[in-house]
């Protein structure tokens, strides 16, 4: 399982996937996008011009996040192994874990942004989240130009 955000830093983990499933013998490769519910929370007022329709919004984003999946399954050289597509809505940790553990998914390949510090904390790490949730195998790729240490 290939989890993408849609951003370069994730794509990193592409030339891994196309090394293990070609070095590995691999049947299948899920490449995955959660895509966080649209909602305009009900306390809060908001001036709209145009009003916004959240279900509309949601299957907007959920096309998006499809096509930029098939074109990463299309473009992926994988020696043999099958392509597919998931785009799942939600908690994006919590979905991508549960996928994995309902699917049987026996490696996760994920980037991580290599936050530390106060930044990890306020942003959280979905990458994280995932390694410290699953008994699943993770292969964290860290991003290019991460820089080691405390921050």
């Amino acid at each position: 399982m290939v989890p993408l955000d849609g951003s370069k830093l994730a794509e990193c983990v592409l030339p891994h996937a196309e090394s293990i499933a070609g070095g590995c013998q691999v049947k299948q490769v899920v490449f995955i996008r959660v895509v966080e519910p649209f909602y305009i929370p009900e306390h809060v007022y908001v001036p709209v011009v145009t009003p916004v329709d959240p279900e509309e919004v949601n299957a907007q984003n959920r096309t998006k996040a499809q096509e930029y999946l098939d074109h990463i399954a299309c473009s992926c050289k994988l020696s043999g192994a099958s392509a597919r597509a998931v785009v799942l809505l939600g908690k994006t940790a919590n979905k991508l874990i549960d996928y994995a553990a309902k699917n049987k998914i026996d490696l996760i390949i994920i980037a991580t942004h290599g936050r530390s510090g106060v930044s990890r904390w306020v942003w959280g790490s979905i990458a994280e989240k995932i390694l410290r949730s699953t008994c699943i195998p993770v292969f964290m790729v860290r991003a290019p130009g991460c820089i080691p240490g405390i921050r």
